[in-house]
């Protein structure tokens, strides 16, 4: 896969993986209604933000990165769904959900606050929903009737449609591509996420599986899905590449006796990790004195890689501006 290629060849892979999960975490909860922005996310003081809709982003990427550690230890299965759906919910909005557990009582999908008559879609009861979520398992993990992309299409609808979660479904169920693709070798570095394209469709993702639901016509869903696929391919592509060429201009600004190990340098590859600092928390991470990094600051804002966004005599924040504009694209 071309993709995947791509991301074995990016100088600072991981540096791009940390910040493309926590692209797709905002869009993916931005889904099902959290309302908050890539730099809400960013934000340098984001550790002590009460803001709830933050925390559903925050424990979606913690949630995700934990997923990905458990590959290499067990298959995909109901026991790691129900450990990410504890990581998605604790302490912010349904954690009175019964976080890690499959529900115990009947839900239902329709408008806020209808009841059980007026619900759009009535999920199995608690009986079948436990018999169908062991089904799926062991679909999951036998047998190869069809490509794998089009098997995650089914094993996506089906969890969907199974709901087996009282909050959080629509989150674990996108999270599970993503670690079925690399549980399948299609990909190895976490690189490729469909919630951006799913954001922009929504409507029709939703009437996509309510049509499976009624008519049984899986078809017109797998050709949206592999749809929903090749252009979240394209996106990370086209992401990698802008990155890389934006990471490779820059390095060319810094001193020519930075581009190795010096302040210069740690504190340009901390900003490609976390592209909105402020001077304290920067020098604290790094172990390097309050002036030296606000000397380095200086330097960078001299040559156009950084931008103070704050008129404050103190806490002034900074921003990698080219950078955040590549990311923000579809948040």
């Amino acid at each position: 896969m071309r993709l995947d290629t791509a991301a074995r060849l990016i100088p600072n892979v991981e540096l791009f993986i940390s910040m493309y999960v926590r692209k797709e975490a905002l869009i993916s909860s931005q889904i099902e209604g959290t309302q908050c922005t890539l730099d809400d996310v960013l934000d340098p003081e984001v550790d002590g933000n009460v803001n709830l809709e933050v925390g559903d982003v925050i424990n979606y990427v913690s949630a995700c990165n934990y997923a990905i550690g458990r590959l290499n230890q067990m298959p995909l299965c109901n026991r790691l769904f129900r450990e990410i759906h504890e990581r998605l919910l604790v302490g912010v909005r349904g954690r009175d959900k019964n976080p890690g557990e499959f529900r115990r009582s009947q839900n239902w999908i329709g408008p806020a606050n209808c009841t059980l008559n007026e619900a759009r879609y009535i999920p199995p009861n608690v009986d079948d929903m436990n018999v169908a979520m062991t089904d799926l398992e062991r679909y999951m993990n036998e047998g190869d009737d069809y490509d794998p992309l089009i098997r995650i299409a089914l094993i996506h609808y089906q969890f969907e449609t199974i709901h087996p979660f009282l909050d959080g479904n629509g989150r674990v169920g996108r999270l599970m591509i993503l670690l079925y693709l690399m549980e399948q070798g299609y990909i190895s570095k976490p690189v490729i996420y469909i919630s951006y394209f799913l954001k922009k469709n929504q409507i029709e993702y939703y009437e996509r599986i309510s049509e499976v639901r009624k008519s049984g016509n899986y078809e017109q869903w797998i050709t949206f899905f592999l749809e929903a696929v090749s252009a979240a391919a394209q996106d990370s592509l086209s992401t990698i590449e802008k990155l890389m060429a934006l990471h490779k201009k820059n390095i060319e600004k810094l001193p020519v006796t930075a581009r190795k190990n010096d302040n210069v340098r740690k504190v340009f590859d901390y900003v490609e990790q976390y592209p909105i600092i402020d001077i304290k928390r920067t020098a604290e991470y790094l172990g390097v004195s309050y002036n030296t990094i606000s000397s380095v600051v200086r330097k960078l804002v001299e040559v156009d890689i950084l931008r103070e966004t704050t008129n404050a005599a103190r806490n002034r924040v900074y921003s990698y501006e080219e950078y955040l504009s590549i990311l923000r694209k579809d948040t």
